[in-house]
């Protein structure tokens, strides 16, 4: 029966980089850390570093908090345009 631990940001990263090193293998980071192997590629497909086309080092978890940010930013934009239509009608 699996146990539900719940582990914090730091430790994912950490791990994420020990496999990222190359200096252990993935199964040797699974058992020594006694996480699921599931979990370790879960969490480099979510922490895991990303070279973008300019230089820039970026993770997943960060593109997604960025492609919110902008959909945000769209719609108060569409929000604020709509609002200067009306005031500027009066």
């Amino acid at each position: 029966m699996a146990k539900n631990k719940s582990y914090d940001e730091d430790f994912k990263k950490m791990i994420v980089e020990l496999y990222e090193s190359h200096t252990t293998t993935g199964t040797e980071i699974t058992r020594e850390y006694g996480i699921g192997s599931a979990t370790l590629y879960k969490w480099v497909k979510q922490y895991g570093k990303i070279q973008t086309s300019d230089g820039e080092v970026t993770n997943n978890k960060e593109i997604k908090k960025m492609k919110k940010e902008i959909n945000d930013l769209k719609i108060e934009n569409e929000i604020l345009k709509k609002a200067i239509a009306i005031f500027t009608q009066k």
